[in-house]
């Protein structure tokens, strides 16, 4: 290792002494251009030259080029193939509806499947690793590649290596789309759905209540979101668990065209403030009122915490925990399920490159039939364990990790059963 720092000190200095010389010939030492040059060169070589030796690509070598190449090479192709014989089905029972409902070509490609393409890539990623792993590493196993890399002294802890920085270069870029990309196109692409495919959007709720403020608590018999109208409201308020004010109003609107949020007008309101034995009562045709609640609180559709990037998602449950709501948990099992399908990437890539490394007879049919299985165990796993968070009070943050707990005891198991 000392050797090899002392010949690449060597190399950076005959670098820099061919530089000066190059200089030397072109603009002459002792020329205005020379004098300037050659001091900023030295004080180049002395900021660059630490840099040099940090450098950390200086520690993956040709042969984790080779498998990060074929690990995101498989990734890739996998991806385009998978996705696109489901292009092809869906398009196909669609069809018909796209067609009943006048959809637009441009609206379908860059509406619909434009944002329907990262957004199931993201979702089955954890299959698409396992499928790749499973394909290239049989294929070096077949190969005898991987015999030749153990018999040559490489431990099989060492041959992961590259695996793994591929799976982290799969899990950051999982992380990004899914938490700030993909959440902006399930915006464009549910507002399609809605409109040209199911026709079925949430558009009204009845008997809403929530706690707008500290001890603020506000109550619509029935809401429209088209028209953004509430009938039958009341807005009670409290101090020291005693009533001081009752708010109520036939009808009640949300200013859309106002320069701030939580702009309502109410309609044929009345209200009664209470101070002590007395009572004050002010009534009205209309008013502009207050009140700390959007339509997005009233009205909850299908997925609609997909359209939510990360930072907003944490904004919104931190909101809806503080208003006392129900309906928190989905959202929390989305938050947690973006993290934890990052390390799902890790997880599987062990089992797979443990599975496949070892040499057989049977080819690597065999390896990806378990692999396509334990990928899809993975994911219904995934969705169960969401269920039981939504419906079976189980916190979020377990229900997001038990597929990955499950699944790290195998690629345990798998690991030291792999080949040394």
């Amino acid at each position: 290792m000392k050797y090899r720092k002392i010949k690449k000190h060597r190399r950076w200095c005959r670098f820099v002494q061919k530089t000066r010389k190059g200089l030397n010939k072109c603009f002459g030492r002792h020329s205005f251009v020379g004098e300037c040059l050659h001091p900023l060169l030295w004080l180049l070589s002395k900021i660059l030259h630490p840099l040099v030796f940090l450098n950390p690509f200086r520690y993956i070598k040709r042969i984790d080029r080779y498998i990060i190449s074929k690990f995101i090479g498989t990734y890739i192709y996998s991806i385009i193939l998978v996705i696109s014989i489901s292009i092809v089905f869906d398009f196909q029972e669609n069809l018909a509806k796209f067609t009943t409902n006048h959809a637009p070509w441009n609206a379908i490609v860059f509406d619909y499947y434009a944002n329907f393409i990262p957004y199931f890539a993201n979702l089955f990623s954890p299959l698409f690793v396992f499928i790749a792993v499973i394909f290239f590493t049989s294929k070096l196993a077949g190969n005898s590649e991987v015999i030749a890399m153990l018999a040559s002294g490489m431990s099989f802890k060492r041959l992961l290596r590259p695996y793994m920085v591929s799976a982290a270069l799969i899990s950051v870029l999982n992380f990004t789309l899914g938490s700030y990309v993909i959440p902006k196109g399930n915006v464009v692409r549910h507002d399609f759905e809605s409109k040209y495919k199911n026709n079925k959007k949430n558009t009204s709720a009845t008997n809403v209540q929530l706690q707008v403020g500290k001890g603020v608590i506000a109550y619509i018999q029935q809401y429209d979101d088209i028209s953004k109208t509430g009938y039958g409201f009341f807005l009670d308020k409290f101090e020291n668990k005693k009533l001081v004010s009752h708010m109520t109003a036939n009808v009640i609107k949300y200013d859309t065209i106002s320069d701030s949020r939580y702009q309502w007008r109410a309609i044929n309101y009345k209200i009664r403030t209470l101070k002590g034995m007395r009572e004050q009562i002010k009534s009205g045709q209309e008013i502009d009122t207050l009140i700390m609640m959007e339509p997005m609180d009233l009205v909850f559709s299908k997925g609609q915490q997909e359209t939510f990037t990360s930072p907003e998602l944490l904004r919104y449950i931190s909101k809806q925990k503080d208003r006392g709501s129900s309906n928190v948990i989905q959202y929390e099992v989305e938050y947690h399920k973006r993290i934890a399908s990052c390390f799902a990437s890790f997880i599987l890539t062990i089992i797979g490159a443990s599975l496949s490394a070892r040499k057989r007879k049977g080819g690597m049919g065999m390896y990806l039939g378990i692999g396509l299985l334990l990928s899809f165990s993975y994911i219904l796993l995934q969705t169960i364990s969401s269920t039981f968070a939504i419906n079976a009070n189980t916190p979020a943050i377990l229900a997001a990790w038990i597929p990955n707990i499950l699944y790290f005891f195998i690629a345990y198991y798998c690991y030291k059963k792999a080949p040394n």
